[in-house]
């Protein structure tokens, strides 16, 4: 077998990320035609089809793997060409990270300051469920992924970088309101708290595992925001589940309460990132492991 065709993998990622045969054409400079038949020649070396022709287009399972690799190879190209070219070079470097929202609202950015202030980097960061941000790395959509799920996909490695506690905390106010009686089943039942999105299921372990009480059977706002679970819980309006790095001064000060002192719920996190990083790959995840077991507990 020949080796893989870069023109046409090229044209198939125009294709995904502009969502649109004209766009591509007109970004690559050639003819709608040509993106067909450069698409069609893939297809045959490949002897199955790389999209699905509907709109947007899609790429097919085969497609995002050519695709994830494609991506790694120009970043990794992109890195390398400096360090090996006597020309000073002028690129920007493009680099995406998937991360959870309370990784991204605590400590990822402090962590890249001093990467993004001493090299010329384009940082672009996908916001996903903890969960599946490994599916963005699976495809080549990002360099690196915070995850929970401690096993790397193929060719990259996973590092833990330390454990993010939550506490389940509310408002004074809100406390004395609906757990004037303590912390139990039947108060927790009658009290409205706080989910990210219907595949948070955080919150529905915390109560399964310690209360035996599904959330099925509670009011449960739905926000894909960190910092306004914090506000909810602030505007006495319902209960969360938060990490204490977070709520550090909240706690301190009194505006927020550990309403089940006894009880937190614990998150290992993976920096998940390719094998052969080198040059400002290599200094940023370095840079977001060592920030991140200095900071989390």
């Amino acid at each position: 077998m020949k080796g893989l065709d870069y023109r046409g993998i090229e044209t198939l990622d125009a294709i995904i990320r502009l969502r649109s045969f004209e766009k591509a054409a007109e970004e690559l400079c050639v003819s709608q035609s040509a993106i067909s038949q450069r698409i069609k020649q893939l297809e045959k070396w490949l002897s199955q089809p790389v999209l699905v022709r509907e709109q947007p287009p899609r790429a097919t399972v085969a497609g995002e793997k050519l695709l994830g690799l494609y991506r790694r190879v120009k970043l990794l190209e992109q890195d390398l060409l400096p360090s090996i070219s006597s020309k000073t070079s002028e690129t920007t470097l493009s680099v995406s990270v998937a991360t959870n929202a309370d990784t991204l609202a605590t400590w990822l950015l402090p962590s890249l300051k001093n990467i993004l202030l001493t090299n010329r980097i384009e940082l672009k960061l996908v916001v996903e469920d903890e969960g599946r941000t490994l599916e963005k790395l699976r495809s080549g959509e990002v360099t690196a992924a915070i995850s929970t799920n401690s096993n790397p996909v193929p060719s990259c490695d996973a590092i833990l970088l330390g454990n993010m506690e939550y506490l389940c905390v509310a408002s004074k106010h809100f406390y004395q309101r609906h757990f004037s009686n303590g912390v139990t089943r039947e108060t927790l039942a009658h009290a409205p708290a706080v989910v990210f999105d219907q595949h948070d299921y955080m919150h529905e372990r915390f109560l399964q595992q310690n209360f035996q009480l599904s959330t099925s059977h509670i009011v449960k706002h739905v926000v894909r925001s960190s910092e306004a679970f914090v506000k909810l819980a602030l505007s006495d309006v319902a209960y969360c589940l938060i990490p204490k790095i977070q709520i550090e001064r909240e706690l301190a000060e009194g505006d927020l309460v550990n309403i089940t002192p006894d009880l937190s719920l614990n998150q290992k996190l993976y920096w998940h990132h390719w094998q052969l990083e080198s040059g400002i790959l290599q200094e940023l995840s370095k840079a977001v492991i060592s920030y991140a077991r200095d900071n989390l507990f």
